[in-house]
């Protein structure tokens, strides 16, 4: 098993007025990662079509091994050129990580970088000054770098609207990327992961234009972490006689517990021999039942109205990102949760029981019988979409 992973989030903001963003993400995973991250020329429709051409193009030929010269020669002739300006353009930058991923020193980054703001790096939550080196291709410049990694390596590339971000108002001369460097820095902690990352980057280049950006504006972030398993229970067994098998399969698993659901967390702490007790701290939202504590247990709560809002936060993770305040700063039962599966997270064990809860049948209630099915169901997805490793056991 591999005993480090990848973990990789990105953010983009459009241009003011834009309703297409002119920038591109691309990631291929095979053998190597592949990130690429491509700004096209100008803005809007035409934008999008060279970017999203560009970075396709790219992260296809790399990750099978092309070589660059090849991949610059093909984005040249590939692209539309523009009748007003006589070019065609795409900034690019290229991340790829490849190795067995047993240990950070057997992983090896190559950062390839054409007329893009230079990936900052930061190794142990400082900037770090990796070598690069300047070749000519087809009258462009590009800078490669190769550089070996460590553990919580974080590369973070960006599009030329961040450093941009503030210029003529808040900044004179825009954010520039020393600057952009120190900010994170300053704000880097090592349980961040590359999602929060680029949420609190394209925040603070919002803020300084008045959420009015001049350019669109991207942030990619790759960054090397080690495998963290959580597992999460939810609902009792079918057959009752599962129950000491359920929970002994539960228990012995490595990493962190949570237990969700009334009944679930009862026989929770009959298995473990310990008092089930409302936690003094569990009523820390309105709207979202309290949490409970059992010896043995790292958060126990409630089930399918917990689980659903958990779902919330997870749909917008994988999007925009907006909620991310609320519940990581959040006491209550579906932040918990949700920082402990978005956030700690690398690999997640769902144990489901199947067994039929009576409340759920109320016409009453916004959810039906299968909803814990789907709820599970569509939380492995996104939580997948976040590049989650997920096993899903039914009992």
């Amino acid at each position: 098993m591999n005993n480090f992973c990848i973990d990789i989030g990105w953010r983009s903001l459009n241009k003011h007025g834009e309703r297409l963003c002119g920038d591109r993400v691309d990631i291929v995973d095979s053998d190597s990662t592949v990130i690429v991250l491509a700004d096209g020329l100008g803005s809007g429709v035409k934008a999008n079509i060279l970017s999203t051409l560009t970075a396709r193009i790219i992260s296809t030929m790399i990750s099978r091994n092309m070589s660059l010269q090849k991949c610059v020669s093909t984005v040249a002739a590939t692209l539309p050129v523009c009748p007003v300006r006589r070019i065609a353009y795409s900034t690019f930058t290229i991340i790829k990580i490849s190795g067995g991923r047993e240990a950070p020193d057997d992983m090896d980054a190559e950062v390839i970088q054409y007329d893009n703001p230079h990936v900052i790096m930061l190794r142990g939550g400082k900037n770090f000054e990796y070598p690069s080196v300047a070749e000519q291709m087809d009258g462009k410049t590009i800078y490669k770098s190769r550089i070996k990694l460590q553990e919580n390596d974080v590369f973070v590339a960006m599009s030329d609207g961040v450093i941009h971000a503030g210029m003529g108002s808040r900044l004179s001369f825009g954010w520039q990327r020393e600057n952009v460097a120190g900010f994170l820095e300053g704000k880097y902690k090592n349980e961040y992961t590359a999602k929060t990352l680029t949420t609190i980057l394209t925040d603070e280049a919002a803020l300084l234009c008045d959420d009015k950006p001049g350019d669109d504006t991207t942030v990619a972030v790759a960054r090397i972490r080690g495998r963290k398993p959580v597992n999460l229970l939810i609902g009792p067994p079918v057959n009752p006689d599962d129950d000491e098998k359920m929970m002994s399969l539960f228990f012995s698993k490595e990493g962190r517990h949570i237990v969700c659901g009334g009944t679930t967390s009862s026989i929770a702490a009959k298995f473990l021999e310990s008092e089930l007790r409302v936690s003094p701290e569990g009523y820390a939202a309105p709207d979202i039942p309290p949490t409970a504590e059992i010896e043995g247990v790292d958060l126990a709560t409630e089930g399918v109205v917990t689980i659903n809002r958990v779902l919330e936060y997870s749909r917008d993770y994988i999007g925009d990102n907006s909620r991310y305040n609320e519940w990581s700063r959040g006491a209550d039962g579906a932040s918990r949760v949700a920082g402990m599966l978005f956030e700690e997270a690398t690999d997640i064990n769902f144990f489901v029981g199947r067994a039929i809860n009576a409340a759920h049948q109320n016409p009453g209630l916004p959810i039906g019988f299968s909803i814990k099915m789907s709820l599970v169901e569509e939380l492995s997805e996104s939580l997948k979409k976040m590049g989650k490793r997920i096993k899903v056991s039914y009992f």
